[in-house]
């Protein structure tokens, strides 16, 4: 088979049929030396590092989400706190009956459909995660990110040759579309599909007979109740709402506020760069940020002009005038705004009074609605604390501090930017990318 290459797009092909060739040859290629996957990734590693700037701008400007600053923060935290291959390393049991030696084995060829909030950030963390986990990957971007994603690709490409790797150990479509997504996760070549999307692409992988790993929505909640320390918190929370304008999955999306410290904290918000909406200016919000509502009036449809826009574009919809400093936009609602069981994408924070630490915790249950994805609370009630982290059943649960932490932003831990609560990966790491292989060595190799 010929295989043709976009114009100046090394590994980017127009073609399924072309993109999957040309990935499964490299994987034909590629030594099971764990040493050479190692070189890889510290290259993909300097050479991600040296276009780090021009990642961040070029997802600015293709898709018009987030904040400069911030994607840089979100670029080096792949870069830099991805793990390689000390993540798949092997084990063994012995005993009378011998020895039996258990290794993380590559899947093969994995199609990873990507998407447009964090194009660079999740090509980066994927590449290294699933080449050091001896893989080789086709990526099918989400097509308002392409030219991002297509030229992280290239970059990841040159990077991997540098190494000693094969050329085409990543590839990506240059077109991309549903239909061609579709294609690719049901080629008979493809062995295992991984989602970082919607809804809509997690139901489309979900639906092909193969092993699938799915990150899916998040609407995460954060309590605040009487013990915390609120002016912290306040800070914690505007930090994690207000980072690239809102459009990452952890972070926090609805404050749930006991009473007697809702003023408190909603002065000290007030004074980290937040502007709070009046109930009339939040009902001229909720006329511009959603294009269609549920019956029930609790769900909408977010307005997808308005994603990861600065504070001060939503607000000069409706006249006010603030400048770009201003990072994030709160306002006080009833339990059944829109604005609470919506992922909003934007930096908007609904703010939800409660009597007490228990009907927080149990209506941040009911807000996050079963995604298991992420929830925060602050708090020094161990006790209350205990109870919201086993109850929320979440993949993270990050306690007095930013959302951000859960990601290893400022925490302690790894950084994924496939967060798999739907099949139960959780955060995923090269290793999960692997399937395990036994070899057991009967009445023999016992050394004792």
């Amino acid at each position: 088979m010929t295989t043709t290459l976009s114009e100046d797009k090394t590994g980017v092909y127009n073609s399924v049929e072309d993109a999957v060739h040309a990935s499964k040859v490299a994987f034909s290629h590629l030594h099971k030396s764990i040493g050479l996957r190692d070189k890889i990734v510290k290259s993909i590693r300097s050479h991600s590092l040296k276009n780090c700037k021009k990642f961040s701008r070029m997802a600015i400007e293709e898709t018009g989400y987030g904040r400069y600053d911030d994607k840089i923060k979100k670029n080096l935290l792949a870069i830099n706190s991805t793990p390689g291959v000390e993540d798949i390393n092997p084990s063994a049991y012995t005993g009378e009956h011998g020895t039996t030696l258990v290794e993380c084995a590559p899947y093969g060829l994995i199609a990873a459909v990507t998407p447009s909030t964090n194009p660079s950030e999740t090509i980066i963390n994927n590449a290294i995660s699933m080449i050091a986990a001896g893989n080789a990957v086709v990526f099918s971007p989400h097509p308002s990110a392409k030219n991002t994603t297509t030229f992280c690709v290239s970059v990841i490409n040159n990077a991997i040759v540098e190494a000693g790797g094969p050329q085409n150990l990543i590839t990506c479509l240059g077109n991309p579309t549903k239909e061609n997504s579709e294609e690719l996760m049901r080629h008979p070549d493809i062995r295992l599909n991984v989602v970082t999307g919607g809804e809509g692409a997690v139901r489309r992988a979900m639906s092909v007979n193969k092993r699938c790993v799915a990150a899916g929505p998040g609407n995460p909640p954060v309590i605040v109740d009487e013990t915390a320390n609120i002016a912290e918190a306040a800070r914690d929370i505007v930090e994690g709402a207000s980072f690239d304008n809102g459009i990452v999955c952890i972070l926090e999306k609805e404050v749930i506020a006991v009473d007697s410290i809702a003023d408190h904290l909603i002065d000290e918000m007030r004074m980290s760069k937040c502007y709070l909406a009046s109930e009339k200016e939040m009902n001229e919000l909720l006329k511009f940020v959603f294009t269609d509502m549920s019956s029930d009036g609790k769900h909408g449809r977010i307005n997808r002009q308005f994603v990861g826009k600065n504070a001060s574009v939503l607000l000069k919809q409706i006249g006010v005038g603030v400048s770009d400093d201003i990072r994030l936009i709160i306002t006080e609602t009833d339990r059944d705004n829109p604005l609470v069981w919506t992922e909003m994408l934007m930096p908007i924070l609904p703010i939800v009074r409660v009597n007490n630490v228990d009907d927080a915790i149990g209506f941040a249950i009911e807000v996050e609605q079963k995604c298991y994805h992420t929830a925060i609370m602050h708090s020094k009630n161990i006790d209350k604390l205990s109870k919201m982290s086993y109850e929320c059943d979440c993949t993270i649960f990050v306690s007095n501090a930013p959302s951000l932490a859960g990601l290893g932003y400022n925490g302690e831990g790894y950084t994924s930017y496939t967060i798999s609560s739907p099949t139960g990966e959780g955060i995923t790491s090269a290793k999960s990318f692997t399937r395990q292989r036994r070899c057991t060595l009967a009445k023999s190799f016992r050394i004792i």
